[in-house]
């Protein structure tokens, strides 16, 4: 197979990055936001959920508020050393978000002396108070909101991680600092850029953004759209900075809403499988977390209420029975550009973990039959993991193998909903 759409060069940049993943590169982490650490609403229990789906980390927040409710009179509260300590024992590494402003200071941002102070305290406390459980720290949360063109808030915010990052590496160096949590309006309106301009990746281990692309109108709200975009904006931060430069995208999803901007169950289900192998095809993004784990209200009109693998009262939605299908098939495997195809519609993503290789296919459009190819499979059955059908898991198609020696291939419909293909006969 051959790609089409990147382009020689692009192709031979990634087959390298790709290369230099596979030598030494941590598996990629696929988390999702919650809300449990303060919500006592959403109970513990959804955290077993989220490790029975492959979910390897959860990001929550530990609001400045909370912890400092009186000023100079700082507290861990009980829920949240609870959803440590659960999330310590299903082995899924914490994000703990630094950010949101005091009870006592009006909600201020730390820009000046008098807020910035004791916000480096409550840095100070929080981050000796919680200790080694803690995998990432994020540096506020969306902190271009308050306008995202404004060049001023970004140099404050490069400062604020400058004086934070050295209190977090102090009392926990085995904690990642994550800076920017910046959103699609801030990307789009240079935010990413003046942060950069300014040096913030002297601080922090990692950029993480928010591009989140479900309002952004027709064919420009879909994972192919998205990963273009994603693509063009990887390459833009890395030759800024002159290096590759780490990326976290610590929330990421559609709603299944009814309403403006919102998808069905069904198909927010089929973009999750798409956006979680479209982004292996980056190296340099890290991990994705879903936002969010569990849907934060009922109404279902409500974009809010509805970005969840899980409803409000825990029953599964389509897209959680989908990560659990599919996340056996992201941390460990590698995209193989050489042996890929994204072209007019058509996805044939290659992977593999050097002992399996499969393929993940499909179209953004209509269905479409394709031929696909492969070595040694021995006129067998072509086993398939249809998205469509998750829990049905891989299986026997109805499809076989042809094979001409060593060269088999075989015919299938591809629809919105990838098929994860195996390749290797033996595995």
């Amino acid at each position: 197979m051959s790609v089409r759409s990147i382009g020689l060069s692009g192709l031979a940049l990634m087959a390298a990055l790709c290369a230099a993943n596979v030598a030494g590169a941590e598996p990629f982490i696929v988390g999702v936001a919650t809300h449990s650490m303060n919500n006592t609403g959403q109970p513990l229990r959804s955290l077993q959920m989220a490790r029975e789906a492959g979910v390897t980390s959860i990001r929550d927040d530990a609001f400045w508020s909370t912890a400092e409710p009186v000023r100079g009179q700082m507290q861990i509260i009980a829920p949240w050393r609870a959803w440590l300590s659960t999330a310590k024992g299903l082995n899924l590494a914490p994000m703990v978000i630094l950010g949101y402003g005091s009870s006592y200071q009006g909600g201020a941002k730390p820009r000046k002396p008098e807020v910035k102070i004791p916000y480096l305290k409550y840095v100070d406390y929080l981050t000796r108070q919680l200790g080694n459980p803690v995998r990432f720290y994020e540096v506020w949360n969306e902190w271009d909101l308050d306008g995202a063109a404004d060049p001023r808030l970004s140099n404050d915010y490069v400062t604020l991680v400058r004086d934070a990052a050295p209190i977090i590496r102090k009392n926990n160096p085995q904690a990642l600092v994550l800076a920017g949590a910046v959103t699609t309006l801030g990307i789009k309106s240079g935010f990413v850029d003046r942060i950069l301009a300014a040096g913030v990746m002297k601080y922090a281990d990692g950029l993480s953004l928010h591009p989140y692309v479900h309002c952004e109108g027709s064919y420009r709200n879909t994972p192919e759209s998205w990963i273009g975009w994603m693509r063009d904006l990887d390459r833009r931060i890395s030759a800024k900075v002159g290096r590759p430069v780490p990326l976290y995208l610590t929330e990421m999803s559609w709603p299944s809403h009814n309403g403006n901007c919102g998808v069905s169950a069904e198909r927010q289900s089929a973009y999750l499988a798409r956006a979680y192998f479209l982004i292996r095809t980056l190296p340099n993004v890290k991990g994705m977390w879903w936002y969010d784990l569990i849907n934060d209200g009922t109404n279902h009109t409500d974009q809010e209420h509805n970005f969840g693998l899980l409803d409000d009262d825990l029953r599964a939605k389509p897209a959680y029975s989908v990560l659990k299908a599919i996340s056996p098939y992201l941390p460990d495997f590698t995209y193989e550009p050489a042996n890929s195809l994204q072209s007019d519609g058509v996805f044939q993503l290659a992977l593999s973990n050097g002992r399996e290789r499969i393929l993940v296919a499909w179209v953004s459009g209509r269905e479409h039959e394709v031929s696909i190819s492969a070595t040694a499979m021995k006129n067998r059955p072509v086993r398939i993991l249809d998205t469509q059908t998750p829990d049905k898991g891989m299986t026997d198609s109805a499809q076989q193998w042809v094979c001409d020696a060593q060269r088999c291939s075989a015919r299938l419909t591809l629809t919105e909903f990838p098929k994860i293909i195996r390749l290797s006969p033996d595995a």
